[in-house]
């Protein structure tokens, strides 16, 4: 094993030299890590009969379904473009309606 540095005895050039070289050399011994994983796990769907991407794929009957935008329940009273759907946080106007008096009624579609 290499000798540790004696890092007081440093500059800060050096400091920085050293920080850069242990940063790649664990990027490196990650990506190596990464690579004899992926040769593993390779092997072992090949050892069953199937490949990797055979396992990996998503049925498109077991994906999830994507969600459709639900229809709005109410409408600003002043800005027809602006609606809400009756689900999620109050919108303000909605808040500051019912504040004055006024029912969910009353932004109703």
């Amino acid at each position: 094993m290499a000798k540790t540095p004696d890092l007081e005895k440093m500059t800060l050039t050096e400091l920085t030299k050293l920080s850069d070289n242990v940063d790649q050399a664990i990027a490196d011994a990650e990506k190596a890590r990464r690579t004899d994983a992926l040769k593993a796990a390779n092997e072992a769907a090949r050892n069953y009969g199937f490949s990797l991407s055979d396992l990996t794929k998503r049925s498109r009957s077991k994906s999830p379904k994507a969600k459709s935008a639900l229809p709005p329940k109410y409408r600003h009273p002043e800005n027809p473009a602006v609606t809400w759907t009756g689900r999620g946080r109050r919108p303000a106007w909605i808040a500051e309606g019912l504040a004055s008096g006024k029912g969910l009624k009353d932004f109703a579609l």
